[in-house]
């Protein structure tokens, strides 16, 4: 029996560990904290999962609150004009739902059926000179813990990464008591709505510890209005800017959410980080070699929502990888082939979302505005968010646009 060590306990390292004890292997996972710790602490991410990525948690029965979270049933575009008001304002609908459910319910429910089915759980913050002396007794050491030291041991590829500076700044509330969409009043979808020149505001219906709520999410441009969190205010101050923030620049949101309150004291987050692609085999001080995986080696920008679907997608793509390698070792060339099937997954994401955090050029403006009166593209970019990897075959080149369009055109 193999065994296999992973440090972090998220999206990719639990499900990870999940799927490996289901082929038998011995595995142990390292939490800085304790379930009941997770659940009592801050809200950690923006979670919205489509088809794929959920596929994989029910192929191996972790989907263990489907039937609780709201489905997702669209993804919903909002442009303001020069005036302020929308210009563009549509809605299309997923072929598969999609959902959201706070990561402080799922990870920590994820560590106590890691533990029910027979996983080890070592609940201790982990250094760069621990690892020196666990990777001995481990014949693969997986790093998933996206921040903190153990980071510093994955250079950054600058070939990969164009950006040295964060392109957003993030702050999010997690409420209840928001208004319906009206419309789309009974359907839950993601809501997307773009000022430019000032930034975004997603919205996500999801699932957190008291039930169903809204999680409204300002991607800010630096120097900008909505770039105003680093006195990091307590929750209550915090929903005040943002509700305010919403009544200046995104009206038709605010009237919704005036009256919506915070889910818990715990409910709220801000930041920012610099989009980065790093290496993916880390090397300690010792010569033991590590493999850093999911937002470790990958950490794009949250604008296009795509972060626990490529962790979804890392970990499924290393599950395939590690199963393949049977009994031969785990060395530093199958390291990097790992991570380069799992790049040929992301790289297309990567590739989409480093575009739209530049101001969008006339052939996407077209595209959506040619989307308000057209169900077929509206269908075909909101269940790109399930396969990214579509987006280059008509969305990202210009001369492909208008070939696309001339397609539809015909009909």
């Amino acid at each position: 029996m193999r065994k296999i060590l992973i440090v972090g306990a998220g999206q990719a390292g639990l499900q990870t560990g999940l799927s490996l004890l289901e082929h038998g292997y011995d595995v142990t996972v390292m939490s800085a904290r304790t379930p009941e710790e997770i659940r009592g602490g801050r809200v950690m991410s923006t979670q919205a999962m489509f088809h794929t990525a959920l596929q994989y948690e029910r192929d191996y029965k972790l989907n263990l609150w489907e039937d609780q979270a709201p489905e997702i049933r669209g993804v919903g575009v909002s442009i303001a004009g020069p005036e302020g008001d929308r210009e563009l304002d549509w809605v299309g609908r997923l072929d598969n739902h999609a959902q959201s459910v706070d990561q402080r319910i799922k990870m920590a429910g994820w560590l106590e059926l890691f533990e029910d089915r027979g996983g080890k759980v070592i609940f201790h913050g982990v250094t760069t000179s621990d690892l020196d002396s666990l990777t001995r007794h481990y014949e693969l050491v997986l790093i998933a813990a996206g921040k903190g030291e153990l980071v510093q041991l994955f250079g950054r590829d600058p070939n990969r990464s164009p950006y040295s500076t964060p392109q957003r700044v993030l702050s999010v509330s997690y409420v209840h008591g928001a208004g319906r969409r009206p419309e789309h009043p009974d359907m839950d979808a993601v809501r997307f709505n773009v000022v430019p020149g000032v930034g975004e505001l997603f919205v996500i219906p999801g699932l957190t510890l008291s039930g169903p709520c809204e999680i409204p999410f300002f991607e800010g441009l630096p120097g900008g209005p909505l770039d105003c969190w680093s006195d990091r205010p307590a929750a209550g101050e915090h929903w005040k800017r943002m509700l305010e923030l919403m009544r200046q620049y995104f009206p038709w949101e605010y009237e919704r959410f005036k009256h919506a309150e915070l889910t818990d004291s715990q409910g709220t987050l801000s930041g920012g980080y610099p989009p980065v692609v790093r290496r993916p085999v880390g090397e300690l001080p010792s010569g033991g070699i590590v493999l850093g995986m999911a937002d470790v080696v990958v950490a794009n920008d949250p604008i296009t929502g795509q972060g626990s679907n490529n962790a979804s997608k890392c970990a499924a793509s290393y599950l395939y990888s590690i199963l393949e390698r049977g009994d031969r070792p785990f060395d530093r060339e199958w390291m990097e082939r790992t991570f380069e099937r799992y790049w040929s997954v992301v790289e297309p994401v990567t590739t989409w979302t480093n575009a739209m955090l530049q101001p969008p050029p006339e052939h996407v403006m077209n595209l959506f505005r040619q989307a308000a009166d057209t169900p077929a593209i509206r269908q075909r970019f909101v269940n790109a968010f399930d396969d990214p990897a579509d987006f280059g075959n008509w969305f990202l080149d210009p001369e492909l646009a208008e070939q696309y369009l001339r397609e539809v055109a015909r009909g």
